[in-house]
């Protein structure tokens, strides 16, 4: 029996089902948004790491391009860039590891070499050929273990020294770069100007300024000592000074030569000195003095005692060096010699007692200069050349000390006088 209850206008059966409440399924609509957001935020994220990549790699472009136009102008106005030159007066400093044939510098057949780069020519090997009459015998002018030097003219007319290097192995290429880096940087009357060079595929060539009175160890030990009387000696020693001492103590690094000797210092037609040969040179120590330890290179007879038995390399050591070419200046001997008699053989050990015995200094004087000299110079001479050859270095005077010592007996001397002392007072000047 069914009970119905009425309800205002309403039945209600209480056996009636409810009303079904019907659920829509929204699976449908959620779906595709989140597949959506899923496939539309990595995307969002690759586009933006792609624009900071490409921002980044337009900023490193930009910055490339900024320092390669900075490296231009500072190559071209390299006369008012402090960075580019050494100045004796000014004491400015420059980075001279920093080696101008890297990278693009050094070319094959295929391209075309600058005109110019850091002042110094660059010029092709058939240009040199040209120059050298195909490096003729005729024309050569000089031979050792790092090549041949050959008496050349360029295209412009000049007279100049090639430098035709032998290329075996790494201490070849060193010496090369080593030239190339230092001379292309300074600039000094005293030292022997670069003009150019040439790596022209595995040619290696330098073009320097021709000394037409050869090497100072020709000289005073194969031709006619006479030719180099008192007076030029004493101007020979105070250009060599002034040029060591340009080296030492008016650049930051100091530049150490290492290999200072009678055969690296070249004469001009007025028989003036200048160094040449940087291929053994170091760069030492910002601090006076200061030490670098590397391998012994040199030549026997020039070596500083310490450098020779620890590799301990300092500015010192040059100056002992200037002290053994010094003591050829005053006696017209080798710096090792197995002819001379027992205790006569190293030119240090048999002058250094001498040096500073009055009575024996006139006895060890070249007999060439034929007494042309005064006796006080001589002292003076002897007594600066026994302070550079001293056994420890912290005893050896600076270069400064030398220059200053020696430019009095320049200006008083009598076949010089005042006049021919005004290069040792010329203001070091950058390259044209």
């Amino acid at each position: 029996m069914e009970t119905s209850i009425t309800a205002g206008n309403h039945t209600i059966n209480p056996h009636h089902s409810p009303p079904q409440v019907t659920t829509h399924n929204h699976h449908h609509d959620i779906l595709p948004t989140t597949t959506l957001l899923i496939i539309v935020i990595p995307i969002i994220v690759v586009l933006l790491l792609l624009a900071i990549l490409l921002v980044i790699v337009m900023l490193r472009r930009l910055k490339s391009t900024k320092n390669t136009s900075s490296s231009s102008s500072g190559s071209n106005n390299c006369l008012t860039n402090s960075n580019c030159l050494f100045n004796a007066h000014a004491h400015s400093t420059v980075n001279i590891n920093a080696s101008p044939v890297k990278g693009g510098c050094f070319y094959g057949a295929g391209r075309n070499p600058p005109a110019k780069f850091m002042g110094v020519q660059v010029f092709t090997y058939k240009e040199l050929e040209l120059a050298t009459d195909n490096f003729s015998e005729a024309n050569v002018i000089g031979n050792g273990d790092f090549g041949v030097i050959y008496r050349g003219v360029l295209r412009d007319g000049t007279v100049a020294a090639v430098k035709k290097l032998h290329r075996e192995g790494k201490q070849g290429e060193r010496a090369f770069r080593v030239e190339v880096d230092l001379l292309s940087r300074l600039y000094s009357p005293y030292l022997v100007q670069l003009l150019g060079y040439c790596a022209d595929q595995h040619h290696r060539l330098l073009i320097m300024e021709f000394m037409p009175n050869a090497t100072l160890h020709r000289h005073l030990h194969h031709h006619h000592p006479r030719t180099l009387n008192w007076g030029v000696r004493l101007r020979v020693a105070l250009d060599c000074a002034k040029a060591l001492e340009f080296l030492h103590e008016h650049s930051l690094p100091s530049v150490i030569h290492r290999d200072f000797k009678s055969s690296n210092i070249l004469l001009d037609e007025n028989f003036r000195a200048k160094v040449s040969d940087f291929g053994l040179a170091k760069t030492g120590s910002d601090k006076i003095n200061g030490q670098i330890s590397t391998r012994v290179l040199g030549t026997t007879g020039y070596l500083a005692p310490e450098y020779a038995s620890t590799g301990k390399l300092t500015t010192k050591s040059d100056v002992y060096s200037y002290g053994v070419v010094l003591l050829e200046l005053l006696t017209g001997r080798v710096p090792v010699d197995t002819k001379r008699p027992p205790g006569e053989h190293v030119l240090v050990s048999w002058a250094l007692p001498r040096l500073t015995n009055r009575e024996k200094i006139e006895d060890m004087v070249d007999p060439s200069l034929q007494c042309q000299y005064s006796k006080k110079d001589l002292i003076q001479v002897a007594a600066i050349a026994a302070m550079c050859v001293q056994p420890e270095a912290d005893y050896r005077p600076l270069m400064t000390d030398v220059v200053q010592s020696l430019i009095p007996l320049i200006k008083n001397h009598p076949s010089l006088g005042p006049s021919s002392s005004l290069r040792f007072n010329q203001r070091v000047s950058p390259k044209a």
